[in-house]
């Protein structure tokens, strides 16, 4: 089957994967960081304290997220975004109305808990319960929902901004939300689908069904959190201080606006090989070498003083991120298998969503502390080589298992 005839013959499901990501955007780093300076100002915070308000609803959402990211595999997909979709509408709302810093902790804990947390979880628990040959492919399609985002949102927010403020812009998410995306999407995903042998042949297998304790029994486990969590520490610490780094460089904040198209369209091709690589080498296989350009985008940042660097960065960053965003959806099942996607991919959810949220507040503190910031990105950059070398040797263990345990066909 080639994949124009996948595409076609799958186009409702992946297209509301798609749609689940996309509008996950409201509830992302980089979305919220738009109006980062107008929330410091108007609430009266210094970068360390909306960091660390920040850091503390979203280390909420993630404690949250380990429970209730399991009802993906007892409910229906639909059902699951019946529930969630209306919830990022309610903090979209809040985020528009609240006028206390409490308040405002609880918008950004729903933000977080069902934007960038239960949206994407429901769209790649979906994907990786759906399809097994064509894994890969599915996932790498959906992702690119994020991408979208990425290249379509900020540009959107920030003229919304300077047409009718930003609390304004703010309640026309909210509105966006419950008048289009829940009926659509929940329209697209109310028939369930299996894996079917239409698909194609099987390049690789899912692996035998591990519950959630023994995954987190397993060394190996906890040794890929390495590299795994690197993406999400990095790419949230730098966006979230994102107003900060512009004024530091003097830098224009609409051309750094503007970058994120670049970033969305590498993210966007190297999503796509990404998927094509995995079907037909495995997911494993890629694992050890997904971090490289982001060690890249980070000595970029941390090197390049002119506009340049803006586009170095990004289109680095985006290499990285395309290749992770497919690589996250696929790994796990095919090392884990799916009968308990919903709950293990909910721990490596929330796993992601701390990790998020340690970056902006460590890093907020440092900035406060006078530890340069540029330095703290130019370190970024090492670890994520270090990472990767670790990497290389999971992968080479995990490769040695699979080939003793007992597998199911894809």
């Amino acid at each position: 089957m080639t994949t124009l005839t996948f595409l076609s013959d799958n186009a409702r499901w992946i297209t509301g994967g798609f749609l689940l990501c996309f509008f996950s955007s409201f509830g992302q780093t980089f979305f919220i960081a738009l109006s980062g300076g107008e929330i410091r100002a108007e609430y009266g915070l210094s970068n360390g304290e909306w960091g660390s308000l920040y850091m503390l609803a979203t280390l909420a959402s993630a404690a949250t997220l380990t429970q209730l990211g399991r009802i993906v595999d007892h409910l229906s997909i639909a059902k699951v975004t019946a529930i969630v979709i209306p919830m990022l509408g309610l903090a979209c709302f809040l985020m528009s109305w609240s006028q206390s810093v409490i308040l405002l902790g609880v918008t950004l804990y729903l933000l977080r808990l069902f934007g960038q947390g239960m949206m994407t979880h429901t769209a790649m628990t979906a994907m990786g319960k759906w399809y097994a040959a064509r894994r890969g492919t599915a996932v790498s399609f959906t992702t690119v929902g994020l991408q979208g985002g990425e290249a379509l949102l900020p540009i959107a927010m920030v003229s919304l901004f300077a047409a009718i403020g930003w609390r304004q812009s703010w309640l026309a998410m909210a509105i966006l939300i419950v008048l289009f995306a829940l009926p659509v999407i929940y329209t697209l995903m109310r028939v369930e689908r299996t894996p079917q042998a239409s698909d194609g042949p099987a390049r690789s297998h899912t692996a035998r069904d591990w519950t959630r304790s023994e995954v987190l029994r397993d060394p190996l486990f906890w040794i890929m959190l390495i590299g795994v969590l690197a993406p999400a520490f990095i790419g949230t610490t730098i966006f979230f201080h994102q107003a900060y780094l512009v004024e530091l460089r003097g830098w224009e904040l609409n051309a750094f606006a503007a970058a994120f198209a670049v970033m969305a369209a590498m993210t966007v091709l190297f999503a796509l090989i990404c998927g094509q690589l995995v079907d037909r080498f495995g997911a494993k296989a890629i694992l050890p070498f997904f971090l490289l350009p982001l060690a890249g985008s980070c000595f970029a940042l941390a090197l390049i003083a002119d506009a340049r660097g803006i586009f170095a960065f990004m289109a680095l960053m985006g290499i990285s991120y395309g290749f992770s965003s497919t690589l996250f959806g696929a790994l796990w099942p095919e090392i884990y298998g799916t009968a308990h996607l919903g709950g293990i991919r909910a721990i490596m959810v929330a796993l992601m969503v701390l990790s998020s949220a340690l970056g902006p507040g460590i890093s907020g503190l440092m900035i406060d502390a006078g530890i340069s910031y540029l330095k703290q990105t130019f370190a970024m950059g090492i670890w994520c080589l270090a990472a990767s070398a670790v990497l290389l040797f999971v992968a080479r263990k995990l490769t040695n298992r699979a080939r003793t345990e007992p597998l199911e066909p894809a």
